[in-house]
């Protein structure tokens, strides 16, 4: 199963808040610095690596007496802005002292929703690490509004890395990796999921960390994304010293999340991932097979029910009889016209991505 992390050239890694701070919610400078150590051994051995990091608003609390994460979105952001410009200040030091560069990109997912603005930041990254620069990435957590409410630095990471696309996305956290019968006495964790399920899903809980939102639950979605994509994900502890070399050495590291054998075209990627859906189509079960298993079109007599307003053009969720999503696709017709019993192409199958 770890063959699936052979011959990494490329990879994200995304640093979560918890492994940045330490338990006065301020930047840990000894676990800030063994990690850019140990991203500095990666680019030595000829790796471009993209860094997603978290600590932005820890960093920013303890500066303006927060003990607790706030709840008001106009204190997020204020600690948001002072925390990300000692986020950056601490990590060009530490990088300058292995003579490599690094370049502040701060995004929002609407800044990969737009298919043009998509393009240019996919532009902007290959770029710079052809140009041997680390890119850091952070949400742009002093002006974003939907992203601090829920925390979504996972799901950016496995944006990042189906965008460029990454060989590998790590997600490096406080827990070990995904944990198989968390806080029983037969606890362990769980080396290798090949698919993720209810049971997989299951596994996943929030957190109760002061800096942190999200927890599992965000984690397992930036593992649909990264492995629908065709990127394998590993989810582990931060705070060993090694744990990079000994993911890439293709040791028992945390969980392995497998990737999809097929990595989806660019294209697809966006549709599925990118876009928030503007409506949902419930569609029959003979239209369901034959978007799943027979890669046709959806016509307008296999919609049942339409929600939401949307135009042509707009990406929307397709679901089953049971109301579970299972495909998305760019509609070619506006809700106003469905459902229809006029014989109309709804989805083409090449503007559809079955999930």
């Amino acid at each position: 199963m770890r063959a699936a992390l052979q011959n990494i050239r490329r990879l994200v890694i995304k640093l979560g808040t918890g492994v940045l701070t330490d338990a006065q919610k301020r930047l840990d400078p000894l676990q800030v610095t063994q990690l850019v150590a140990q991203i500095a051994a990666l680019r030595a051995r000829g790796c471009e690596v993209v860094l997603v990091t978290s600590g932005a608003v820890g960093a920013g609390m303890g500066v303006l007496g927060f003990d607790r994460r706030p709840g008001a979105l106009h204190e997020l952001q204020a600690c948001a802005a002072v925390g990300q410009s000692r986020l950056m200040a601490f990590y060009e030091s530490l990088f300058r002292h292995y003579e490599l560069s690094i370049a502040q990109v701060l995004l929002t997912h609407d800044d990969l929703a737009d298919h043009a603005r998509h393009l240019n930041a996919r532009n902007t990254l290959l770029t710079l690490l052809s140009r041997g620069v680390v890119p850091v990435i952070n949400e742009n957590d002093a002006v974003s509004v939907t992203e601090l409410k829920f925390g979504d630095n996972d799901r950016l990471s496995a944006l990042v890395a189906s965008l460029l696309p990454a060989d590998l996305l790590v997600i490096l956290t406080t827990a070990d990796g995904l944990i198989h019968n968390f806080g029983r006495p037969n606890a362990r964790v769980l080396p290798v999921v090949e698919r993720i399920d209810e049971s997989i899903s299951g596994m996943a809980s929030g957190t109760t960390s002061a800096t942190a939102v999200g927890g599992m639950t965000t984690k397992i979605q930036a593992a649909r994304i990264a492995t629908r994509s065709g990127i394998p994900l590993v989810i582990a502890s931060g705070r060993r010293f090694d744990v990079l070399a000994r993911i890439l050495g293709g040791d028992d590291e945390g969980t392995l999340f497998l990737p999809c054998e097929k990595r989806l075209p660019a294209r697809k990627r966006w549709i599925a991932f990118f876009d928030r859906p503007r409506g949902a189509l419930v569609v029959d079960d003979g239209a369901r097979r034959a978007l799943a298993t027979d890669g046709r079109s959806l016509l307008s007599p296999g919609v049942r029910s339409v929600t939401g307003t949307f135009g042509s053009g707009d990406v929307v969720s397709v679901l089953g009889a049971d109301r579970v999503e299972f495909a998305r696709g760019l509609v070619r017709v506006s809700s106003s016209q469905l459902p229809s019993t006029v014989r109309t192409e709804v989805i083409h199958r090449n503007d559809l991505v079955v999930l």
